[in-house]
């Protein structure tokens, strides 16, 4: 039998914010450009296909709070940075899937009905660039961490995830840090890979994390991506905890 999951579980990261508790709606559509090539003689219509092209479509609730929906998409309307954005279904247990990459807001709208609450919408037109190199700007991945916040003390590998085999195209790995109070010290959060669920070497290694800092990055490796994958996270720091989501996807 199939197994389905509910859109309630739905989170969706926007840069080092995570807005899942503002929004409750998120659309993914990934679309194929194709090119007429019918001529004469044809019995019917033929086609190539063309460039790729991602979207994402997010709605739900206005908020003046700090970090909340007002503030950050009206921060990044027209950035010259592209944010960085995870849209994870079923979130919370590590090896659900998950939509990575990057995407320019094009359109931030505010809707003040009447009768109801004032609501947010905000489109993202995904862009590939040579960092990222993410194929239509979006890729289908796997959820590496539940996104709970975790003590400095308890900080180390997490759960592997099974992709069945390896892939030899590359990959991209996604860090989202929404909160973290840990002092005294840096937070290395990596992204490894093995053949056998036992022996790792490391595949991504994101920039340290600054003691008390919120950050987001995406980066890219190329050639072999192992069968399984983990994340993995240790501090310098001797106190406070890190709240950290991190997605991977092979190209």
């Amino acid at each position: 039998m199939p197994t389905f999951v509910h859109g309630k579980s739905t989170r969706v990261y926007v840069d080092e914010f995570d807005l899942s508790t503002y929004f409750n709606s998120a659309d993914v559509a990934v679309t194929n450009e194709t090119a007429e090539t019918t001529a004469f003689q044809s019995s019917s219509k033929q086609f190539v296909i063309g460039l790729t092209d991602g979207t994402v479509t997010a709605s739900g609730l206005w908020s003046a709070d700090t970090d909340g929906t007002d503030e950050e998409l009206s921060a990044i309307l027209g950035s010259a940075s592209t944010p960085v954005i995870t849209v994870a279904q079923a979130a919370g247990t590590i090896g659900n899937r998950c939509t990575i990459g990057k995407a320019h807001e094009v359109n931030y709208a505010i809707s003040n009905p009447v009768g109801d609450v004032s609501a947010v919408s905000a489109d993202f037109q995904a862009s590939t660039d040579a960092t990222s190199n993410l194929t239509n700007g979006l890729k289908s991945g796997v959820q590496l961490t539940t996104g709970a916040s975790i003590a400095f003390g308890s900080l180390g590998d997490l759960a592997s995830v099974d992709n069945a085999a390896s892939s030899a195209n590359g990959g991209a790995a996604l860090l989202h840090v929404p909160a973290n109070t840990i002092g005294g010290g840096t937070t290395t959060i990596k992204v490894q890979h093995s053949a056998n669920d036992a022996t790792w070497a490391d595949l991504i290694t994101f920039t340290a994390v600054g003691a008390g800092a919120v950050t987001s990055e995406l980066s890219a490796v190329a050639g072999t991506v192992n069968r399984y994958l983990r994340a993995t996270a240790s501090t310098a720091g001797s106190s406070g905890a890190i709240t950290f989501m991190v997605s991977a996807a092979r190209f």
